[in-house]
């Protein structure tokens, strides 16, 4: 019996999958449970229907974070610590300081789990690096200075 499933099911297939059932199975344990419907041409229809626009949902998506990416590289943000003697900050420069001044310096949008960064303790210039998703990444440069 051919049907489409609802969700993930553990060794039959990932959500908005045709596959090929036993009778019994489906009828028993997939269909009840909404785990999966019968492979009627309307459901099949639907299916493809949905899974282009999942497909175009994506290309958008991936084209934003390769756009977000351009704007990143090479950049520079500045960004003021309040420090001690030696070159040393009173705590650290933070992933949401980071995003907030990259929103208001260069008016781009990246959230603080999208960066990856050691904790920022000294002045100066560090490297960041930000994952975009999509396999899409981007560095860009973070100067530290003292506050007056």
């Amino acid at each position: 019996m051919k049907v489409i499933l609802q969700q993930d099911v553990r060794g039959k297939g990932k959500k908005g999958e045709l596959i090929e059932a036993a009778e019994g199975y489906a009828r028993n344990y997939l269909l009840p449970r909404k785990l999966a419907i019968p492979a009627t041409p309307d459901a099949i229809n639907t299916m493809k229907l949905q899974d282009a626009a999942r497909r175009k949902e994506e290309a958008a998506n991936r084209a934003a974070a390769v756009e977000t990416a351009d704007k990143l590289r090479g950049k520079t943000v500045k960004i003021t610590a309040k420090g001690g003697a030696g070159g040393k900050l009173f705590g650290a420069v933070t992933g949401k300081e980071i995003s907030e001044a990259l929103s208001e310096q260069l008016g781009v949008s990246v959230a603080k789990q999208q960066l990856v960064l050691e904790p920022i303790k000294t002045f100066g210039t560090h490297e960041i690096k930000a994952k975009l998703g999509y396999e899409v990444s981007a560095n860009f440069l973070v100067e530290v200075a003292e506050e007056a």
